[in-house]
């Protein structure tokens, strides 16, 4: 692998840029492997990466029945946080967090990780009391957290209107928390992951599983049948698709989460201002469009189609909060599938079938998630047991009753 530096891009600026070898390969899949991760989204990548660099276990596939970053990796809104209210989730996500920190370094990848802090904002007293909450609890989990005021917020953005139909009352900030670059976090993790050996297969689709007495033998796939001693399942919102395929059903369901994007604009936004009570949330990419984020559709669906009745539910407390942005036209729209549990936290678990693993559930936490679910998966994959962080969001929790509920925290689409 070729490693990106200075010296690398003024060696082919000589040549105009056309000799950079391929980023990573795509070679026909062997006919056996260790362990084939099924979805090519950041966290299968992500755990095919440490898999191989990590664990050891360099004789592994990643498969995607469409392209890399095609599903949710890339129709997020590229939020990183890790300010969730139970010393599990807390656990969870800022071990993310944490990785987020040194991942462009340790990919050879720029994936635009910016620390612009998170503002998460309070609008009526049951808004001050649930950050209040949170904002203590993740503190004693060692997680920064401020509390501000609404003179705070204003110094903090200039442009907000603190007294509309949403008062702003206060707001719990995280400093370390920011943005990537969605389709950045992908592509690095997939030049990683090959250079250490991964086999990263495209437009491979699975149709089913061969199980014997109760263990995972091999996936079937429309590109042949692949042998796998062990398979980890990240589909996302097609995870209870490919559960069904297995013979059990996973407690998930699927929903469009709506998100937009403006024309680009001269920086303006320089941290991300979150509004759960509202269901809007906002960000400025770095190539200046405002990033919008709303809720979820309130019906099941696996459609990927924006929702118009969304662009006007998020577009009022907009223009209602940040009254400059009033004549900003719009440049495209999109959803997402989440794939929503009863808690509002995820699943890092094994399952009836031996030898098959599920990273699923995280409705609209995902992409924040990444590095920190990469890792614990790939951990508790190589090792046949759940890592200790991993541990807590197995599926046996919806019948133990030992519950992880982060409605609050999780974000707008619950």
């Amino acid at each position: 692998m070729m490693k990106y530096s200075i010296f690398s891009l003024a060696r082919n600026a000589r040549t105009y840029h056309q000799d950079w070898p391929k980023a990573w390969r795509s070679p026909d899949p062997k006919p056996e492997y260790d362990v084939v991760i099924v979805g090519g989204g950041g966290h299968g990548l992500a755990t095919a990466y440490y898999l191989a660099t990590v664990c050891g276990i360099t004789n592994v596939a990643v498969i995607e029945k469409g392209w890399l970053g095609g599903g949710n990796t890339g129709r997020n809104t590229t939020i990183v946080r890790s300010n969730y209210l139970w010393d599990e989730s807390a656990a969870l996500y800022d071990h993310a967090v944490n990785l987020w920190e040194g991942l462009s370094q340790e990919l050879n990848y720029n994936v635009m990780f910016s620390q612009r802090g998170l503002l998460h904002l309070a609008h009526n007293v049951h808004d001050m009391q649930e950050i209040g909450r949170r904002g203590n609890s993740i503190y004693l989990n060692g997680v920064d957290s401020e509390f501000i005021t609404p003179e705070q917020v204003k110094e903090m953005v200039p442009f907000i209107n603190l007294n509309c139909r949403y008062p702003v009352m206060g707001a719990l900030l995280q400093k370390r928390g920011g943005t990537a670059r969605h389709d950045a976090v992908a592509w690095g993790y997939a030049r990683a992951a090959d250079a250490a050996g991964v086999d990263i297969i495209q437009n491979c689709e699975v149709q089913g599983f061969d199980i014997t007495d109760g263990k995972i033998q091999a996936v079937r796939t429309s590109r042949g049948t692949i042998k796998a001693k062990k398979v980890g399942v990240v589909t996302a919102g097609h995870s209870s698709v490919v559960a069904e395929m297995a013979g059990f059903r996973m407690p998930l369901e699927s929903f469009p989460l709506q998100a937009f994007v403006s024309e680009p604009l001269k920086p303006i936004v320089d941290c991300v201002i979150m509004s759960n009570a509202i269901h809007a949330y906002i960000s400025q990419s770095d190539k200046g469009e405002l990033v919008i984020g709303g809720s979820g559709d309130p019906f099941i669906s696996y459609s990927q189609r924006g929702s118009f009745d969304q662009i006007e539910h998020v577009a009022g407390p907009i223009l209602e909060l940040y009254p400059i942005f009033s004549r900003v036209r719009m440049m495209r729209q999109w959803g997402g599938i989440t794939d929503v549990t009863t808690d509002r936290s995820p699943i890092l678990t094994k399952t009836p079938v031996e030898g098959m693993y599920f990273n699923c559930g995280w409705g609209t936490g995902g992409f924040k998630a990444t590095p920190g679910s990469g890792h614990v998966f790939a951990m508790s994959i190589a090792k046949g047991e759940m890592h200790p962080i991993a541990a807590p969001f197995s599926m046996d929790r919806f019948s133990s009753g030992a519950l992880i509920d982060e409605a609050a925290a999780a974000a707008v689409a619950h």
